[in-house]
């Protein structure tokens, strides 16, 4: 199951650089996580200083 990133998101960008697949891009106002290319390998959520993102 993909992640996904709550309105908590503050666009730090932390999440993008830290996914090995490159499924984590900028969105209108927070980054976004493609579901079809996430992983689950949760490097993103270890990542994120406000805990945005979760497991759907």
């Amino acid at each position: 199951m993909a992640y996904q990133i709550s309105d908590a998101c503050i666009s730090c960008g932390s999440c993008a650089g830290e996914c090995p697949v490159g499924a984590i891009s900028q969105g209108d106002s927070s980054y976004v996580i493609d579901a079809g290319a996430c992983l689950d390998c949760g490097s993103c959520a270890g990542a994120c200083p406000t805990g945005a993102i979760t497991q759907a």
